[in-house]
């Protein structure tokens, strides 16, 4: 089944999380990627703004989380990754290794997709969930070598990919409406 709402929000939720990783990204980075950077935020905040509308205005449109068990294995899966991202944060700021928050955070946010392939019924976050992974790695190795936080490269990473998902979500909207 098509779930058009859902695709709206996914334009919405990853737009806005594009949006945050690509403003992490400001720590720290190269000072020639800062208008890119800054840029691409300004784009993942419009794509954002659409999926909101395009949310609103379809919001009794079918939606995977209507289903009272896909909603409880969603808030699950979520509530796991907010236990898992904060308290390894934690541990890593009380052990003066905060500069592996952010690769940290990605990786947990990569594989709480894998959680979310069943709920939305959309094999595409496996790829997603991978490439949230993958960025995370390639951030804890690649920042020291070129100089820069790792915040960096994982916002530059996460943002990207979550703002091709949130692209993702606009045209399979607009390939079902």
């Amino acid at each position: 089944m098509e779930y058009i709402r859902d695709y709206a929000m996914y334009a919405a939720v990853f737009g806005m999380f594009s949006f945050s990783w690509f403003g992490w990204a400001q720590e720290r980075p190269r000072q020639e990627w800062r208008l890119y950077i800054g840029i691409a935020s300004a784009l993942a905040l419009l794509i954002c703004l659409t999926g909101v509308y395009l949310s609103i205005t379809n919001w009794e449109s079918a939606s995977a989380l209507s289903d009272l068990g896909s909603f409880r294995d969603y808030l699950i899966t979520v509530y796991i990754e907010f236990f898992l991202a904060g308290a390894g944060a934690f541990l890593l700021i009380r052990k003066k290794r905060s500069d592996y928050v952010a690769p940290w955070i990605a990786f947990i946010v990569g594989i709480h997709f894998i959680g979310l392939v069943h709920v939305f019924d959309d094999p595409s976050l496996y790829l997603l969930a991978a490439l949230l992974v993958v960025v995370s790695v390639i951030a804890v190795f690649a920042a020291p070598k070129l100089q820069v936080a790792r915040s960096a490269i994982t916002g530059i990473g996460s943002g990207t990919v979550l703002f091709g998902f949130a692209i993702l979500g606009l045209v399979r909207f607009l390939s079902v409406s």
